[in-house]
């Protein structure tokens, strides 16, 4: 499969300027809600710490932890899985839905089924998946993967959504009111929740000491799929267990506001037991998450899907996350994907200014900065970088070992300034030049200068 191209797939966007601006307004709008509602809490650093704490312990006795919840959701009558991958996933989440007889199925936002790729899997299996969270389910009529971890849909205007209604729904195009819209689609999702066979869900928290599992909407979507229908399947990556009740309470403070800046998520819906007449399975999914464990990249794990990274870096907001072609994108991205595929995802470690903005609003405090050069390294060692790349790091290699060198490689450059044509300086083997002009060449480098204007 080719590799990702993040920075031509970025430029598209960007070129798209109505797009751009107001992709960028929303998100920084949600990084200064963050900012304020954070200011507002003297203990807010002393919380993430505290989080990122937690997530380290847990993620040290991940073993026994994830056999504890096993225990205790047993006992309180949910079907426990274990699926070492995402075919694992789908093939168990199937296999229930066949023996159910399983036909249509209403579906919460979830990460994980988007990396597992449950969606179309089922459909070539005869089984219809309606999106029930709002942005998703514009993304599904559109036929686009999410842009964003918490608004999928953020990329788009509302006329888009209006034409797309129209289109799809034989809504009305010229109306693009969110409250018209928003009416139109509880209208069409309505028949589906009250129709559906099962419902799903994903996971924000695990809760080892009691088995129940935690699930934060703004929408009510999930409650509705794993309420309405007579079987509700939910899926949860390893890494999302904490170990007790108490600690809760905390991750719920930070999701939000790190989130959104709201001081809460409109739901947060506790399972611990399925309802009367209601039969409930949970499906716990590796998929490559032990190995990441065991690996320089484990703190990755924290992650609790808030996409404040995303929210707050000058490359997603500008560029959006359709541009990395991938389930998880923006800063958490780029250090994540490559551990699913390499080749792949070699580009996305550079689709990064070094800002650091995203470890310092990360509420655990994930170290995204020092992962995206442990796998720029990775990334060369193992022969995967681009040639470009790796031809320009050659000849700083050797313009850099000695001060002779360099200042030969000094006044090479400014020849070539002064004398190269224009038309080859401003052309396309010179990307930086075709936003910027290139200055006025000096008559001397600063080397020359100095030696010239110094006393001996």
């Amino acid at each position: 499969m080719s590799q990702v191209n993040q920075v031509k797939l970025g430029a598209e966007f960007i070129a798209d300027t109505p797009h751009r601006v107001s992709h960028d307004r929303c998100l920084w709008e949600a990084r200064m809600r963050r900012d304020r509602t954070a200011s507002r809490i003297p203990e807010w650093e002393e919380m993430r710490a505290l989080a990122s704490q937690i997530k380290l312990h847990t993620l040290s006795h991940l073993d026994s932890y994830l056999s504890r919840f096993e225990e205790k959701l047993t006992a309180n009558g949910i079907h426990v899985h274990w699926a070492e991958d995402a075919e694992a996933h789908n093939r168990i989440v199937y296999e229930i839905f066949r023996s159910h007889g399983v036909k249509t199925v209403t579906k919460g936002k979830s990460m994980l089924m988007d990396e597992c790729g449950m969606r179309e899997y089922l459909s070539e299996r005869g089984i219809d998946i309606y999106e029930a969270d709002l942005g998703e389910r514009i993304q599904q009529l559109d036929n686009q993967r999410p842009s964003h971890i918490v608004m999928p849909a953020i990329h788009k205007l509302r006329g888009d959504v209006a034409r797309l209604f129209a289109d799809k729904l034989g809504s009305d195009p010229d109306i693009d009111d969110p409250h018209y819209l928003n009416s139109v689609m509880r209208e069409h999702m309505r028949k589906h929740y009250i129709n559906a066979d099962a419902g799903m869900s994903g996971v924000n928290f695990g809760v080892a000491e009691t088995g129940t599992i935690v699930v934060a909407t703004n929408e009510g979507n999930a409650d509705i799929s794993a309420n309405v229908p007579p079987l509700y399947v939910a899926s949860m990556g390893i890494e999302k267990l904490i170990p007790r009740q108490s600690d809760l309470a905390l991750f719920i403070r930070l999701l939000s506001r790190s989130a959104l800046g709201f001081d809460i998520t409109q739901y947060t819906s506790h399972y611990t037991r399925p309802r009367h007449g209601q039969e409930m399975h949970l499906v716990i999914v590796d998929n490559g998450r032990s190995a990441r464990l065991g690996s320089q990249y484990y703190e990755v794990l924290k992650c609790i899907r808030c996409g404040a990274c995303m929210n707050t870096c000058p490359v997603f907001r500008r560029t959006s996350g359709l541009s990395y072609d991938a389930p998880y994108m923006g800063p958490i991205g780029i250090v994540l994907q490559p551990s699913y595929d390499l080749h792949r995802y070699a580009r996305l470690p550079y689709s990064c200014t070094h800002c650091g903005s995203c470890m310092n609003v990360c509420p655990v405090k994930v170290p995204i900065p020092h992962y995206v050069f442990l796998w720029r390294t990775e990334i060369v060692e193992r022969g995967e970088d681009e040639l470009m790349h790796r031809t320009e790091e050659t000849a700083m290699a050797l313009a850099l070992r000695n001060s002779t060198n360099l200042s030969h490689a000094e006044r090479l450059g400014l020849w070539a300034l002064r004398n190269l044509p224009k038309s080859l300086l401003e052309s396309r083997l010179n990307p930086w030049a075709t936003h910027h002009t290139n200055p006025e060449p000096p008559q001397e480098t600063f080397r020359q200068y100095y030696k010239r204007t110094t006393k001996k």
